[in-house]
């Protein structure tokens, strides 16, 4: 059996990505990825200060940002906004591959509290009514969003003597595009939105008591609502149960120990789980492999 060597999302215990979107000096970052070279074929849950244009550039995605479920597939792509958190999936087995681009807000407004800030990029990024926007085939200025995404990614591997200039360029007469469209909706209250953040505190309860013997009961007495609302909630904006995303991350936060030649029984118990046996089978349902089909296929 052979076994692709796979990647996953680092991120805190709080669910921000460890990631370096650029530097400070140009907090940019273009890369094409593919959601088959993801264990699982999925991104985890995750979110970072930086805005995220996607392009999908073959097969199809299922992606998830904040409370939203999209299908991206071919010629169209997403905006993602600052501080969402979001988390991608392979739709039905096929393979897709996608052009990201993400960057700091700063880039775009230079100083703190500059009318650049203030007016226009706070007026978008502040909002969480306005988490996610998706790139349509058949909206003119979606697709030329998405080809000047793919002319920044170009300049990225041949860069002219003007790149930086180049890309502030373009990702600014994107974002007056998004500016104009976000600006003509009919107005909304921009006000913290309970119910992500009740879910962000449930999903990082779990990162950080996964390997523990935790319950429903626990789960919901952090949150402070009963066993019955926090399943309905979870199940509502997540489209698992809490148990299942339990599992879930358990199996994945497990792969790090099989590739550094950890027993099974040892591993099984650091990320939760009761017994081994137990451990191989919900392995095996995930994985479609056993833990030592995986670390033996890993280590060589």
């Amino acid at each position: 059996m052979q076994i692709m060597e796979k990647t996953q999302i680092n991120i805190e215990k709080n669910q921000k990505e460890i990631k370096k979107h650029g530097d400070y000096s140009f907090p940019v970052d273009v890369s094409l990825e593919a959601i088959e070279a993801y264990e699982q074929g999925s991104f985890l849950w995750h979110w970072h200060p930086e805005i995220e244009l996607t392009c999908i550039l073959s097969g199809a995605i299922e992606y998830h940002i904040n409370n939203q479920s999209y299908i991206l597939t071919k010629g169209e792509g997403m905006f993602g906004n600052s501080n969402t958190l979001h988390s991608g999936y392979m739709k039905d087995g096929q393979e897709c591959a996608y052009l990201s681009i993400t960057f700091h807000p700063r880039f775009l407004y230079g100083y703190e509290n500059s009318i650049l800030q203030t007016k226009y990029i706070d007026y978008i990024t502040s909002n969480d009514s306005w988490s996610s926007l998706k790139f349509e085939k058949h909206v003119s200025w979606h697709q030329d969003i998405l080809h000047q995404m793919q002319d920044i990614y170009h300049m990225s591997h041949n860069k002219p003597a003007d790149y930086e200039i180049q890309v502030h360029m373009i990702l600014m007469q994107i974002f007056i595009k998004l500016y104009h469209y976000f600006s003509n909706l009919p107005e909304k209250l921009s006000h913290p939105q309970k119910h992500l953040q009740r879910l962000r505190d449930i999903i990082s309860f779990i990162q950080e008591n996964y390997d523990q013997d935790i319950s429903l009961d626990d789960v919901a007495a952090h949150v402070n609502i009963c066993k019955s609302e926090c399943c309905r909630f979870f199940k509502k904006h997540m489209d698992m149960t809490i148990f299942e995303y339990l599992l879930f991350l358990r199996v994945q936060n497990s792969l790090t120990f099989l590739k550094d030649g950890e027993s099974i029984t040892k591993t099984a118990g650091l990320v939760g789980f009761s017994s081994p046996a137990y451990y191989g089978q919900i392995f095996k349902r995930y994985m479609k492999c056993t833990p030592k089909e995986y670390r033996d296929t890993a280590m060589n």
